[in-house]
């Protein structure tokens, strides 16, 4: 495919000025609401054949979002678009105003573990603030990606939306050109390449990556609902989620009836032997069913631990008496394996999260004010919940995004809409009044002083 064509198209469409029509954007979501209803049997068909996701898994953690994100777009554009009055200081003797405008040619690089949400949710954010955008769905994730194309060229012009699949050499290729915005999620190796490639033209970046969220279960939290909370989870998508608890932090006092009562709830979820259900998620390639299985450590399983590796699947899987030397501790698990330490002195916790520091999502279970306020406070996280998990991520409200390793930039609802706008920052001078003291032949620095407040 000839990419610098399709860029020239998009080019030519964007300064012809009609994407930024309040209108045209509008238009441009709601044919894409109105197709992803209508290909929500095929998306969920495809979802069940790159990841093995159940119907309702695939509407609640993806389709879902994708039609609440375009709601709340199409409900609040009109206020976002409008240029923004603001307070000017006296000396200026002018009016001052900030004019939201779109970047232009956007590129979003979208991963395999929630390849729907994760490329329209960006996608939303695009349109809705006026760019064009060229999309590249992940290769690991085929029969998504492939439907997804279908539905975004019913909806578009490649002009304005266009859709590209392949591998390594695709990605190298639209790297290799000249964007406006680079929108990413994924791994931080292939991350890093993006910033290389991104910083010779000096284009921006949102790098949306991951890391070892850690779960921490102090001694006054509700063990029970803690168990359920933090089972579902680690075992959506069979635990390949950004966000899902990589490990568990979880005091000596209560770690014993933890492990009980998470055992209770994977039987609950998913039956004495989860390999069996057909609403359990598999892994997405043989690849990744591998290094999974190397961070099993037989010795450490105190439930589950066996694997099905015809139909990529491996039973949810806790691991006890685990320190950081351990394999499962080494990097981001991405699976449905859940590592546990113990602690005895909360403090012992910082030293543990510092060795993988700056995760994408921490989840804390709690009781204890103090510790809540101590960890949202210390802690440099993306996003998290208190008491729950991974539900912060699917409120338009919160913008959703990493810090440090986990990333940079943040999206959702009013977020994705400003992530792709440029806030123009605009002085008008308003008559001819005009203050001597702030050219070169005035040197009267006590009149200076009395504008400075």
């Amino acid at each position: 495919m000839d990419y610098q064509s399709i860029i020239d198209m998009q080019t030519k469409l964007f300064n012809s000025g009609v994407t930024r029509s309040i209108s045209w954007r509008k238009q441009a979501l709601l044919r894409l609401k109105q197709e992803v209803l209508a290909r929500e049997t095929e998306l969920c068909n495809a979802l069940y054949t790159d990841l093995g996701k159940s119907a309702k898994d695939s509407y609640m953690t993806e389709i879902g979002l994708v039609i609440s994100e375009i709601n709340y777009s199409l409900k609040h554009l009109s206020r976002w678009v409008k240029v923004k009055r603001v307070p000017t200081p006296l000396y200026m003797t002018a009016r001052s105003y900030i004019v939201p405008e779109p970047y232009g040619r956007v590129l979003i690089m979208s991963p395999w573990n929630y390849p729907v949400m994760l490329t329209l949710c960006p996608l939303v954010g695009v349109l809705s603030a006026g760019n064009t955008a060229v999309i590249k769905p992940s290769n690991y994730s085929p029969a998504t990606s492939n439907v997804i194309r279908q539905l975004l060229t019913a909806c578009f012009s490649p002009d304005y939306v266009a859709v590209t699949t392949g591998g390594r050499d695709v990605n190298a290729q639209l790297l290799d050109c000249k964007w406006d915005y680079i929108f990413f999620t994924g791994g931080k190796d292939v991350g890093k390449l993006v910033m290389q490639k991104a910083v010779q033209y000096l284009t921006p970046v949102t790098l949306e990556l991951g890391g070892k969220s850690p779960c921490i279960v102090d001694s006054s939290a509700d063990i029970d609902l803690s168990a359920k909370s933090i089972m579902f989870g680690k075992l959506i998508n069979a635990g390949q989620t950004c966000v899902a608890p990589d490990y568990c932090l979880v005091h000596s006092g209560v770690k014993d009836r933890l492990i009980e009562s998470m055992k209770g709830y994977i039987n609950h979820f998913y039956g004495d032997n989860a390999l069996d259900n057909a609403n359990y998620g598999k892994i997405v390639n043989a690849k990744h069913f591998d290094r999974l299985n190397r961070m099993i450590d037989a010795s450490k399983v105190v439930y589950g631990g066996l694997c099905d590796s015809t139909a990529l699947k491996i039973q949810p899987t806790l691991l006890d008496n685990v320190t950081l030397d351990d394999k499962c501790m080494s990097e981001e698990i991405f699976g449905p394996i859940l590592p546990i330490i113990t602690f005895d002195n909360f403090d012992d916790i910082y030293n543990i999260i510092d060795v993988n520091t700056h995760p994408l999502a921490l989840y804390i279970y709690s009781n204890d004010k103090t510790h809540i306020r101590q960890v949202i406070s210390t802690v440099p996280f993306g996003g998290g919940c208190v008491n729950d998990s991974l539900i912060h991520v699917s409120s338009p409200y919160l913008p959703f995004g990493g810090v440090g390793q986990s990333g940079m930039g943040s999206y959702h609802g009013k977020a994705s809409y400003d992530l792709f706008t440029h806030h123009k920052s605009i002085v008008q001078r308003l008559g001819k009044m005009d203050l001597p003291f702030r050219y070169a032949d005035h040197n009267n620095t006590r009149i200076i002083k009395m504008f400075v407040k």
